[in-house]
């Protein structure tokens, strides 16, 4: 089956979005009350951060899911799956850690991708 973005650029991507979505999280409580000065007040949505999740949680799963089978490591997807673990015990379980499990989930996450592109790249066949 051939896949249409490779997975190297999805790493990447990966990378990226999930830092994003760490330092949106990270940075959102103290800066809050000045959004609206900056017109910048939709920031502080719920729908842009389970948007940002979403798209985390999409390009993760089809990044890794598209790699393993060159690189047959499951310790990218331990990883991811532990990020998002952390970013749905902030959420759901234990609120008032929120404020340091959500960041630190984003950045598990971007971690799993970054193991997972390493794999990638150090296999030596197609």
């Amino acid at each position: 089956m051939k896949h249409f973005i490779k997975s190297e650029k999805l790493d990447q991507l990966g990378m990226t979005a999930s830092l994003a979505c760490a330092i949106h999280c990270a940075v959102l409580p103290f800066v809050l009350t000045t959004l609206p000065l900056f017109g910048l007040s939709f920031l502080a949505h719920s729908w842009v951060e389970m948007t940002m999740i979403g798209l985390s949680l999409f390009i993760g799963v089809y990044s890794l899911s598209t790699s393993y089978p060159k690189h047959k490591r499951l310790l990218p997807i331990i990883i991811l799956v532990m990020g998002f673990a952390m970013i749905a015990t902030g959420h759901y379980l234990i609120e008032n850690m929120e404020a340091v499990l959500i960041p630190t989930g984003g950045f598990t996450i971007a971690f799993a991708h970054y193991i997972n592109w390493k794999y990638s790249r150090s296999c030596s066949h197609k």
